[in-house]
């Protein structure tokens, strides 16, 4: 995932990255605008097995 790549785990889903552009925010205590810059975060997509098993199928 460091590198950029999928990494999938059969029947429990896969894990890849998506990118977040950079924004400006806010801090919620002061009010003041923040500039938030953009980052990569982990995003987890739950395979089809798995999501049949929560769901009782």
């Amino acid at each position: 995932m460091a590198r950029g790549d999928r990494v999938e785990l059969r029947g429990f889903g896969a894990f890849s990255v998506k990118k977040r552009d950079a924004r400006i925010g806010r801090n919620p205590r002061t009010g003041e605008s923040v500039e938030v810059d953009e980052k990569h975060v982990p995003f987890f997509k739950t395979g089809k097995l798995l999501r049949d098993r929560l769901n009782g199928k």
